[in-house]
């Protein structure tokens, strides 16, 4: 152990003083002289020295340490009290009161709502951005020019991307015309420019109605290169971000020239320079100053302000764009006196029927299948579609003649339909009322809830797990889920009854029932647990037979209707049970072309083969249910004479939705009318105006065809007191018949199709009468509306020629 000395006065040995070294002190000196175990006299006192230990040594250092740090934390207290006090006197200098407070507040708010709002916008902006991909500039979009299925072309989409005539080529007065009408402050802006969206907003508030755009050039071309034309948010918030991008990598004049080549021009014409060709039979960089006004009308609504379509309206668009000119001080107002006064004459054109939703759509498929590489690298193809123009042209009438009768009755604005093979092959769309006015395609993009028009696929799903049959008796009584009871249509439960008529009728609670039965044979005995099993085969069996372009909400209202579905989806899905079971995939192509018009694709023989969805007894028993709904249920009116149909009516709740679904043995025709906003209409259900369509269109295209039988629905007896007709040998007409039905398989003009018609009509005239039965007498009735159509449906048709 260390020794340790002390210190003892010699007259007082009770007092000690012991002495802990300090390493440097000069009690070194005095320990070693004294030695290790020594003491050492100072006068009178004993001094005794003790070794200092580890742990005294380690005491000694945390000391210090604790009052380093005590000093330190007090050291920067006092620093940042005297900060914060030089803070606050400062604030104070800056400080506002009364209604300056107001306003700094405020502002202070909307600063940081909308630094959160730009991250947010940022995070949703990220997906467009990255599928922007770096070589756009270079890359060839597609380019395809779309024929009917008699080979006759009916319209064109995509863009071909012209540099045939650079930027500092083009006439000054065009450039000048484009800015002054689109985006006055192009050159200034970053991509977007929040100045000319609060001018647009302040005009458009005092017009009560959209005047001006906000939109810049590089939005649009933002929109032309990379989105949609579809109007929500979510893509007014990527085009917005993909201007910023553009804004980056592009220089001005670069944005400016791609807009102006790829910007549609209307009339299949997509950029200036296709324009001035198709409009005024001229090189672009001839155009007038009124030639050059009357196209930059048409960036602005192409389908309205065509000269082709509608003289006025150009010319009149035309003048605003030079009263535009002179507000931007591009030019003096004597500078465009003559080209008011003298306006631009467009060569003549005559107007084409153009299929615009149906190319809309078509265009959308057969771009993902040159996406999947269906077609080699060729950018430039030649599709053939399934398309049917006089089917297409009938549907718009019948939409546009109810609508006009008695839309007005019934509070509905709106109507879409598709018609199609029972292979899916779409012969005919009708995306809205007026595709100059909404672009938008409610036969393809709306969702809508289908009403009972969706009890076929619950029906269907129960069949297939072999709980019923169509001679099932099911009973139509209360039933509860929880605390949601369906009702049916007349308050009211009509007691036990065979399954056809349940479905004739459009009783609501045995679809609830069904869902709860298949899920108790799956082993659930919880009604809710069971009902919600049930619904998960019910959805099952709905994507599989078609229902793919929403996603099915799973709600206790599913079985009834309430999820939400497209026109295209529904029709795809009855054209299953049309078809015998086999999946039926909607689709536009049947031949593609290169651009070298070699035949690069065909359907029958470059597609997969239609998958079995459904097993044929279950969709022969289907279809024996829906054929009773025209002729003993809630769709009488859509019964087509001579013609055994199926389908279904739909109805949602409030009314907002009117579906009428049905098929034959031939063709398939879903049909929606209703309002864009989604208000209720004037008690209108399915089995009114959507019935009413569907017989049209459907009587039409049935004229002249040889019909084929639905699987499972028998056909109609001869009636055995009609005199047998002796037919021994095969008269003229039936193998004319025959041969003009080969012929309709091939490559023939609408205007071909139609002689062979006439002349099928005329054997069928001068033929001897002989005795046939109602449906056949229903048939030469159709024929003879076909042939002698009504003058709007002539027109059309003469238009589509």
């Amino acid at each position: 152990m260390p020794e340790s000395r002390s210190i003892r006065p010699r007259c007082a040995p009770s007092h000690k003083l012991v002495i802990a070294p300090h390493p440097g002190t000069r009690f070194k000196k005095y320990e070693r002289e004294a030695g290790r175990a020594g003491s050492w006299h100072f006068g009178d006192n004993t001094v005794e020295f003790r070794r200092k230990t580890l742990w005294s040594r380690l005491k000694r250092l945390a000391l210090g340490a604790d009052a380093a740090i005590d000093s330190s934390l007090y050291a920067a207290g006092r620093s940042a009290v005297e900060r914060h006090e030089r803070f606050r006197s400062l604030m104070g200098k800056l400080s506002v009161s009364g209604p300056r407070r107001v306003a700094n507040e405020l502002a202070s708010e909307a600063l940081t709502v909308g630094l959160c709002g730009l991250v947010v916008l940022t995070i949703l902006a990220q997906s467009s951005v990255r599928d922007a991909s770096e070589d756009f500039v270079k890359r060839q979009p597609l380019a395809i020019t779309f024929l009917d299925r008699y080979g006759s072309e009916i319209g064109k989409r995509g863009v071909l991307q012209d540099d045939s005539v650079k930027l500092e080529h083009l006439p000054d007065h065009l450039i000048k015309a484009a800015l002054a009408t689109e985006d006055r402050r192009f050159y200034e802006h970053f991509g977007v420019d929040p100045i000319g969206l609060f001018r647009a907003l302040t005009v458009n508030a005092r017009a009560s109605g959209v005047v001006q755009g906000g939109s810049t050039i590089t939005q649009q071309l933002a929109k032309n290169l990379f989105l949609s034309n579809e109007r929500s948010l979510d893509r007014k918030i990527k085009e917005a971000f993909l201007a910023l991008w553009l804004e980056q990598r592009l220089s001005k004049n670069e944005i400016l020239k791609l807009y102006l080549d790829r910007a549609y021009m209307g009339g299949g014409a997509f950029g200036v320079g296709a324009a001035a060709e198709y409009y005024f039979g001229k090189s672009v960089k001839d155009v007038t100053l009124a030639e050059a006004a009357m196209m930059a009308g048409l960036f602005k609504a192409p389908t309205r302000y065509a000269p082709h379509v509608n003289l006025p309206a150009a010319r009149s668009r035309a003048s605003d764009v030079l009263s535009n000119m002179v507000e931007a001080k591009f030019l003096s107002a004597g500078q465009v006196d003559g080209a008011k006064r003298n306006p631009a004459a467009p060569i003549d054109r005559a107007r084409g029927a153009s299929p615009d939703y149906y190319l809309d759509w078509a265009f959308e498929d057969v771009t993902r299948m040159a996406n999947a590489g269906m077609f080699g690298s060729d950018r430039v193809l030649t599709v053939k579609t399934a398309h049917d123009p006089a089917i297409q042209a009938k549907s718009d009438q019948a939409v546009e003649q109810i609508l006009r009768q008695s839309g007005p009755d019934y509070g509905a604005t709106q109507a879409a339909t598709a018609t199609m093979d029972v292979d899916g092959g779409v012969r005919a769309i009708v995306g809205g009322r007026d595709y100059g006015a909404s672009q938008f395609n409610r036969a393809t993009d709306a969702a809508r809830q289908p009403g009972s028009s969706f009890k076929p696929f619950v029906y269907t799903a129960a069949l297939a797990q072999g709980l019923f049959k169509p001679t099932s008796i099911v009973t139509d009584a209360p039933v509860c889920i929880g605390n949601w009871c369906p009702n049916n249509y007349g308050r009211s439960y009509a007691g036990s009854m065979p399954l056809t008529v349940a479905m004739a009728k459009s009783i609501n609670t045995i679809p609830v029932r069904m869902s709860i039965q298949m899920g108790r044979a799956l082993g659930e005995t919880h009604d809710g647990r069971a009902a919600a099993a049930g619904r998960r085969r019910i959805i099952d069996m709905s994507r599989k037979m078609g229902l793919v372009s929403t996603p099915l909400t799973d709600s206790v209202a599913l079985p009834i209707g309430a999820a939400e579905v497209t026109v295209l989806d529904m029709t795809a899905g009855y054209a299953t049970l049309a078809n015998g079971g086999r999946q039926a995939k909607p689709y536009a192509a049947t031949e593609v072309y290169a651009s070298n018009g070699a035949l690069i694709w065909r359907r029958d023989r470059d597609s997969r083969t239609a998958e079995q969805v459904v097993a044929a007894s279950v969709a022969q028993d289907m279809n024996f249910i829906l054929s009773k709904v025209p002729t003993e249920g809630t769709g009488r009116r859509a019964a087509l004479d001579g013609v055994i149909s199926a389908g279904k009516t739909g109805t949602t709740n409030g009314y907002k939705d009117a579906w009428y679904v049905g098929y034959t043995g031939n063709l398939v025709t879903g049909v929606w009318y209703g309002n864009d906003d989604s208000s209720e209409t004037n008690n209108m259900t399915g089995g009114s105006l959507p019935a009413m369509t569907f017989k049209e269109i459907m009587a039409f295209a049935h004229a002249g065809l040889e019909l084929k039988p639905i699987p499972g629905v028998p056909l109609p007896t001869a009636d055995p007191r009609a005199p047998v007709p002796v037919a021994a040998a095969r008269d003229p007409v039936t193998d004319n018949s025959e041969r003009l039905q080969q012929l309709r398989q091939g490559h023939l003009s609408r205007r071909s199709f139609e002689v062979l018609s006439s002349v099928e009509s005329m054997f069928k005239a001068v033929q001897p009468p002989r005795p046939m039965d109602v449906s056949q007498a229903d048939v030469s009735r159709a024929e003879g509306f076909r042939s002698a159509p009504d003058s709007r449906t002539a027109q059309r048709i003469t238009e589509v020629r």
